[in-house]
């Protein structure tokens, strides 16, 4: 390997909005994020509750539209020209 071409590497601290904080390397000084193991939904078990039903039920009235509007515009014949 040529030497003093790789980045140094430091134990940084990484801290967590949730507050959780752990040691890891990195070539950063420091590390900020947003989400961690400790307060992921994945790895915790515990969910946010959404309103997706109201998301859902925004689409449907959305697009139900659409659907309904595009066979009276196929119904209509076009006009033959002589």
């Amino acid at each position: 390997m040529k030497p003093e071409i790789h980045p140094q590497l430091n134990e940084v601290t990484v801290h967590c909005q949730c507050g959780n904080e752990f040691k890891t390397r990195s070539v950063k000084p420091e590390l900020r994020v947003e989400i961690c193991s400790a307060c992921h939904p994945f790895w915790t078990g515990k969910q946010k509750l959404l309103d997706t039903a109201g998301r859902v039920e925004k689409f449907n009235r959305k697009y139900a539209k659409k659907e309904e509007a595009a066979p009276v515009a196929a119904a209509v014949e076009p006009s033959t020209e002589a």
